[in-house]
């Protein structure tokens, strides 16, 4: 049970972890719970037996912000290490640079463009019939063209998402940038890098406070809120009502691994956007933290699937349907008495770390300014929809 009169945070993850730290160190009793065994949700890093490779079990996570704030947040809990994510991409059995960038299109099209030359033969392949895209596939034939869409976006999208780019909003292709030099660093972001000691040690340091209680392998009941002051959500939104109206859909991963000695792609990330190749990257964890040395190396194939009841929900879906199921939890969930939602799972909504953790401090923050008036806390400080 949640001693009487304490805050009840339900998940060990970013969000989590985050709030408990702001409210523990304003004099607040906190119990956090998680039904996983170990805190840091998602970003949970763990050594490799074998290899002894510090490994992201869920998928990699590069930290990346132009919040000096939370940047310099997370450096309170863990030394941050320079880290530049440059991701590499497999078409047929040639590799390349992401994001497109000009040595992309000058080894794609055999060609040694200048960059006004490239802008001028790109923008020549676009389809401009097209004036207002909606879909993805509006979006990449609209500022790309059919040949660069074939061949980087349209067979992974089918992976990753299990539907036609026809069917996704345009929203999704605009995060990807097309560059006119040779700059490769898939972040442009002011700071960049990875926890020495990974995410979970971290996490950790943020949950070791003498007002914070954590509970692990610890599945939420209604009996624990029964005495919390207050409630913070950070499981999935559609949980907290048992999905009563339904399932917000996900998509899940499934890693497969192996082992190599010696370095088998000699990058990080590397994307297959091959239709017929059925995973969307390989994942090779050493060089996530290259000031480390290792003779072995552990690697991850991630396959995209479709998300079932006792899979983690990795990547919320979106789509029409979705929307307006979305809609109506929330409209229930503002009309629930003591607690907050918030987080990736909470608020139905892809969340890079950084927008996490500045997203958490403010939710913190807004209760603590609450002061006695802790009802009027409101189920979301920012709007899911």
């Amino acid at each position: 049970m949640t001693a009487k009169g304490d805050i009840l945070i339900v998940g060990a993850g970013l969000s989590g972890a985050v709030v408990a730290r702001e409210l523990a160190e304003a004099g607040h009793g906190v119990r956090v719970i998680d039904q996983r065994p170990h805190v840091a949700g998602n970003c949970h890093t763990e050594r490799d037996r074998e290899t002894g490779v510090l490994v992201h079990v869920y998928g990699p996570h590069i930290f990346h912000t132009d919040h000096a704030e939370v940047w310099d947040y997370a450096n309170r809990f863990e030394r941050f290490r320079p880290f530049k994510n440059q991701v590499k991409a497999r078409v047929g059995d040639r590799i390349y640079s992401l994001p497109i960038n000009l040595l992309t299109i000058n080894q794609f099209f055999g060609k040694a463009l200048r960059p006004d030359e490239a802008r001028a033969f790109v923008e020549a392949q676009a389809d401009h019939a097209i004036i207002d895209p909606i879909t993805l596939e509006d979006q990449a034939l609209r500022f790309v063209g059919p040949a660069l869409y074939e061949a980087f976006f349209k067979g992974y999208t089918q992976k990753q998402w299990g539907c036609e780019p026809r069917d996704l909003p345009a929203s999704v292709l605009k995060r990807l940038p097309l560059r006119f030099d040779y700059n490769d660093d898939y972040y442009t972001h002011r700071f960049q890098g990875m926890p020495e000691g990974g995410y979970t040690s971290m996490v950790s340091r943020i949950l070791n406070h003498p007002g914070i209680s954590l509970s692990l392998n610890t599945a939420f009941e209604p009996a624990l809120a029964a005495n919390a002051r207050h409630v913070f959500w950070s499981g999935a939104l559609d949980g907290w009502f048992g999905h009563d109206l339904g399932h917000l859909g996900y998509r899940s991963l499934r890693f497969e691994r192996f082992t190599h000695r010696g370095d088998w792609q000699g990058c990080a990330v590397m994307n297959y956007c091959d239709a017929d190749v059925p995973y969307t990257r390989v994942t090779e964890h050493k060089h996530f933290a290259p000031w480390e040395d290792h003779s072995d190396s552990v690697l991850y194939r991630e396959y995209a699937c479709a998300h079932r009841p006792g899979d983690i929900p990795f990547y919320p879906v979106r789509q029409v349907a979705d929307k307006a199921l979305l809609a109506r939890y929330v409209d229930r969930a503002r009309n629930e008495k003591g607690v907050t939602f918030l987080g990736r799972l909470g608020t139905y909504r892809y969340l890079d770390m950084d927008v996490t953790i500045r997203e958490a401090l403010d939710t913190a923050r807004q209760y603590l300014r609450s002061g006695t008036a802790h009802a009027d806390m409101p189920a979301f400080t920012i709007s899911p929809l």
